[in-house]
Parts: C-alpha cells; sequence; structure tokens
C-alpha cells in the first residue's frame, strides 16, 4: 500500500502549497486542443506583459518602445518586436528587471549552470517554483510513476547534492517521497560497482538521471557484463543532450521506456517525451527563430524573462506545442569559415569503436583547429588516430589540424555535466 502518496498531499495542504492545485490544473490542460491552448498562451502572455509593464523597470520602457504597449492594452501581434534578452543583457541591467515587488512574493536567486562560461544570476520565487514543481510531477504521473514509488536520482551536481546532501531537511524529503540519490559528480569504478550493488537492492521504479552519467553507467555496466534490475515506470534523462545512440544504449541496458526531459535552471522544464518532447506551454512559451530557442516563461513575475535567449538549438515537431528534437547548446555546433555548421555529436562518432578510449572531449578552439582530449586505458593505436583525423576533415576540410591530448582525466563542469563537445567559436 502506498500510503505516503497521502502524507505528501496532506503536508503540501498544510503548507499552504498551491502545487496540488497546479496540478490540477495541468491535468485539465492536457485536455486541451491546439485552438485551446493558443487561448491559454495568449491570456497568459498578456498578463506578464501587462504585468513587466507596469512593475519591471526594463519592461516599461521596451514594451513601449517596440509596440507591444499602446493605449494602455497589449498588442500581442507585435511580441515579436520585443528585443531578444541575452545573458548580456541581464548582467548590465541587473535589478532593472526585477520586479518591485518580488520581496512579497517570496523571491529567492538561483544562477545558470554556468556550463559555458560565467553564471548568470536570476530572481525566482514561490510561484514559479510551484508551477515548476507542479509539472515535474505531471510527467511522472503520465509515465506511471505516482507519489511515493520508489525513485532513484542519479544526478551530479555539486550545488544540488554535494552541499546539501546532509541536511536534515533533504533527508526528510527523501524519506517521505521515497527517493534514494546517488551522487554522480565524480564517478569512479569502484563507486559504480557499489551503485550496481545497491540499485539491485533498492529496485526503483522510476529514475531521474543526468544523461551523461546514465549513459556512462550503462556503458559501464554493460562493459562488465554486469545485471541490473529495470525501472518498471522508465528513466527520464536530464541536464544535457540525448542523443539517439545514448538513448539506444540506455534502453538496451535497462531494459525500459527512456524520456527526455529539455529544461533550465534559469526557466525550469520546458519540455519532455519519449520519442517527441511535449511543451508545457501553460510554463513556457517557445520560439524557434533559425533553429535558435528563445523561451518566455509565464509564470516568474519576479524576474520576467521575456524572449530569453536560452543558448539552445532545436526544432519544432508537428505542431508549435512540440518538440521533434532538441540538438544541443549552441556551443556544441562546430562551425567553418565558409559558414557551415555541423553538429558535435559528428564528431563524436570518430571515436566510437576505440576500446582504449576511455573518456573523451573534443573542442573546435577555432575554425581550423579541433582537440581530442582523450582518458585513455592502453596506448592509442596509429591507424585509429589517422582514421579520426580523416574523419574530422572530411566534415571540416583537409587544412583543419588536429591536436590529441591524453589527460589523466577530464573534469565536469561546476554544475556536474560532462560535456563531450565544445566550440569556442
Amino acid at each position: 500500500m502506498n500510503w505516503r502518496k497521502p502524507f505528501v498531499y496532506f503536508f503540501l495542504y498544510a503548507g499552504g502549497s498551491r502545487i496540488p492545485a497546479y496540478l490540477k490544473k495541468i491535468r485539465a490542460y492536457e485536455q486541451l486542443d491546439s485552438q485551446q491552448l493558443d487561448y491559454l498562451v495568449e491570456d497568459k502572455l498578456r498578463k506578464l506583459l501587462w504585468y513587466a509593464y507596469n512593475n519591471v523597470p526594463y519592461y516599461n520602457d521596451e514594451l513601449v518602445k517596440c509596440g507591444v504597449i499602446s493605449g494602455n492594452k497589449v498588442i500581442l501581434e507585435q511580441f515579436g518586436n520585443i528585443p531578444i534578452l541575452t545573458k548580456d543583457i541581464i548582467r548590465t541591467q541587473g535589478a532593472k528587471l526585477y520586479s518591485k515587488h518580488h520581496k512579497s512574493r517570496k523571491s529567492y536567486q538561483n544562477t545558470s549552470g554556468g556550463s559555458t562560461g560565467e553564471p548568470i544570476l536570476f530572481l525566482q520565487d514561490k510561484v514559479y517554483k510551484e508551477w515548476n514543481y507542479a509539472n515535474k510531477i505531471y510527467y511522472k504521473l503520465a509515465a506511471g510513476q505516482d507519489i511515493g514509488e520508489k525513485e532513484l536520482r542519479f544526478w551530479g551536481s555539486d550545488r544540488d547534492l554535494l552541499e546539501g546532501k546532509e541536511k536534515l531537511s533533504i533527508r526528510l524529503r527523501n524519506w517521505l517521497y521515497n527517493r534514494k540519490e546517488f551522487n554522480t559528480f565524480l564517478m569512479s569504478d569502484e563507486e559504480m560497482f557499489r551503485y550496481v550493488s545497491e540499485w539491485n537492492e533498492y529496485d526503483p521504479c522510476w529514475v531521474e538521471a543526468y544523461v551523461q552519467s546514465i549513459y556512462e553507467f550503462a556503458g559501464f555496466i554493460e562493459k562488465n557484463k554486469l545485471k541490473i534490475k529495470s525501472p518498471k515506470n522508465g528513466i527520464l534523462t536530464s541536464a544535457g543532450t540525448l542523443y539517439p545512440e545514448m538513448k539506444e544504449t540506455i534502453q538496451k541496458v535497462f531494459k525500459c521506456r527512456v524520456y527526455n526531459r529539455y529544461g533550465s535552471r534559469e526557466v525550469g522544464d520546458i519540455a519532455c517525451g519519449d520519442d517527441t518532447l511535449k511543451i508545457s506551454c501553460w510554463n513556457q512559451h517557445v520560439e524557434i527563430i533559425d533553429k535558435k530557442v528563445y523561451i518566455t516563461n509565464l509564470n516568474n513575475y519576479s524576474m520576467p524573462l521575456v524572449r530569453y535567449d536560452i543558448g539552445d538549438i532545436a526544432e519544432f515537431g508537428k505542431s508549435k506545442f512540440e518538440l521533434k528534437r532538441v540538438l544541443g547548446r549552441e556551443t556544441q555546433i562546430f562551425k567553418t569559415k565558409s559558414g557551415k555548421m555541423i553538429d558535435g555529436a559528428y564528431f563524436r562518432h570518430a571515436l566510437f569503436f576505440f576500446d582504449w578510449v576511455s573518456k573523451y572531449q573534443i573542442i573546435q578552439k577555432d575554425y581550423e583547429s579541433i582537440i581530442f582530449k582523450i582518458v585513455n586505458n592502453k596506448p592509442p593505436i596509429e591507424e585509429d588516430l589517422r582514421y579520426a583525423e580523416d574523419f574530422v576533415k572530411s566534415a571540416m576540410g583537409k587544412n583543419c589540424i588536429i591536436k590529441w591530448e591524453f589527460v589523466k582525466d577530464i573534469k565536469p563542469t561546476k554544475s556536474g555535466k560532462y560535456l563531450y563537445t565544445i566550440s569556442r567559436i
């Protein structure tokens, strides 16, 4: 009997949380047709923009200049004229992007992951947080995972786990939700053997994992011919690009459905699904222009992010309410002098069948320079090196210089993400 579920709801209601109410709304929204979803998004946009105009100094100026506010009305037809919100603008404008009422809205500070540079400071608030949590519960329920069923969090952030794992509040939360956590910040073979044993003993119904961490873990299990129990409700990957070959390996090893959750610290969860990713349009308005993703968060009034350049590349699916695929960070797209753009995943294929490669990172230093950082478990094979170099030059041009750096380890970013490919262009 799942006694935890009523207890979770009791504590949420007792604490005045709106999470159950927001979850109920989301379950109703999922029944709407595309026209009704359009009305929902437009209504939320109007309310957000009107609030921003009246309460956020930066938008008080910008929304008038671009024609979105005219005669005390919100003109949504001019929405595309709102300047793209970049990280540089956020740095320079600072508190001018804050609502005058953010303290009464119980705002708190958060930062971007900082995977490709210095983290950016954001304000979020209680309403935003509760909508985001309700959305996370919705994803689980849609996959068949009920509140209180055994779940395992396979995470890798020093900020999320290393600093907070011992807090009493975290331990109580995990006990109440029937959750176990593995810290994948720096996984050794010894740790992964232990994780396999503890995983099988715990026998989770549901797993949430950093995509790179669970992929590495799956490869470790496969390589060592270990047995692992399959989570009946599936594995949800996040915090990285789930490439097809990665999904295939994870599915093969764990024998379950694999879901891909796309989001960020700045705006929360954006979309989720197994084949196509359904956009959480009650939380986010998504634009894709020349494959670049721009997000307007619909529920964070303490620091409205309107047309925020999140730095990702993606494609819509059959409608504007689903994503066909997320191609990854813009910094994972390699470029040539002629303007050709190549998904960084292409270069990973150069190393797929080299059994002497334990770990790698591929970096584009400039238009005609590629660095392969390699952690090798035995001496490299000259024939393999020549094959990889020819593979790269077939895409980047014959003048491309390939440099090999053999290192003892490749560290993840401060947020725990492991980047396979990085473009410095």
